[in-house]
């Protein structure tokens, strides 16, 4: 839901939404947080409902002080970029939660911050991304007049239902991805290990946004009995907790499915160096005893070409050109040096 126009004010162009509710019924939708204020205060028994997005720190500071925030909560609505909690400041409880989208076009988990203030009898969002989408919480809730009857307290327990909610997508899109790189694991994909440790990132920033809620849902529901809060809501709550549970369940088991898949990973990277220097080696060692042979085959030829190219010479004084038993002598000697060279490479085994 876009920001809309709500006066010539530009740090009014940061509200989403602000409406009073009167026994689950919008009674009033002022144009301003003054407005807003000055409604409540001649209203009694209505509720306030402001969503702020993205505002700037004049903006935020401005609504601290008309409802009276507590400088610390202020100060991490402003900075941005905390951790999900849970803290009270007198009548007043602040929450922090992160909210996550999976965007199937590029496969990646999309975080995102919303701030939470409810008092007695107001409820303000700010939010700093995209997701959630507050403005379908608000219709759902409009429509359900019995539920936003019950005050600030239903409002936050919708915004945190819906925060729950959204992760179910994540999850699925989650374990879509892990069975992807499971399949491109053994089908030896060289950009697997990319893949892997891209998604072991997310699958960590999830479980960070995930993890505190636990906490969080059982200290608001311990709150809610403590002070003797709407049963009905607790019970709606705990259900909520049920779910945040099952989900930090699935993401620690992903982060130990990704550790798992990793070493797998690496032991097949592993097994394939290991064949592909077997395979090298085997091939270099038959390199290697052709060269044996062929270099045993060119000393055994040689030995009788030496001794052809001398006696072919023919050179006046060379008594054996004259001996009757030259020419057998000199057959005679290349055979035996070729039978005596063929027997030491056999005995070697290069032949």
């Amino acid at each position: 839901m876009e920001p809309r126009a709500t006066s010539d004010d530009p740090h009014e162009q940061s509200v989403v939404d602000a409406a009073l509710y009167r026994d689950g019924r919008r009674v009033a939708s002022p144009s301003s947080m003054a407005e807003t204020a000055q409604l409540l205060r001649e209203q009694p028994g209505t509720m306030a409902w402001i969503g702020l997005f993205r505002p700037d720190a004049e903006r935020i500071l401005a609504v601290a002080e008309t409802f009276g925030l507590h400088d610390l909560a202020v100060e991490d609505a402003i900075v941005a970029h905390q951790r999900p909690k849970l803290e009270r400041y007198g009548e007043t409880m602040f929450l922090v939660l992160r909210a996550a989208r999976y965007l199937d076009d590029v496969e990646e988990v999309e975080f995102g911050e919303i701030h939470v203030f409810v008092g007695s009898n107001f409820v303000l969002t700010v939010r700093h991304s995209e997701a959630p989408d507050l403005g379908a919480v608000r219709r759902r809730m409009e429509l359900d007049q019995e539920l936003l009857a019950r005050g600030s307290e239903a409002v936050l327990y919708a915004i945190v239902d819906s925060v729950v909610d959204g992760y179910a997508p994540v999850v699925g899109g989650l374990q879509k991805d892990i069975d992807e790189i499971e399949i491109q694991v053994f089908r030896g994909d060289p950009q697997v290990s990319r893949r892997i440790y891209e998604l072991s990132r997310e699958v960590i920033e999830f479980q960070r946004a995930t993890r505190p809620l636990l906490g969080m849902l059982d200290a608001l529901i311990a709150g809610f009995s403590k002070y003797e809060r709407d049963t009905e809501l607790q019970r709606y709550l705990r259900d909520v907790a049920d779910h945040a549970t099952t989900v930090a369940e699935r993401v620690g088991g992903f982060r130990q499915m990704l550790g798992d898949i990793l070493t797998v990973n690496a032991t097949l990277v592993s097994q394939r160096q290991n064949e592909e220097i077997k395979r090298l080696t085997e091939a270099s060692f038959a390199q290697s005893e052709d060269v044996k042979r062929i270099s045993a085959w060119a000393a055994i030829l040689f030995a009788p070409t030496l001794v052809g190219t001398i006696y072919g010479m023919n050179f006046v004084n060379m008594p054996e050109l004259k001996w009757e038993l030259g020419y057998p002598f000199a057959l005679a000697l290349m055979l035996l040096t070729g039978l005596v060279l063929y027997g030491l490479f056999k005995a070697r085994d290069w032949l």
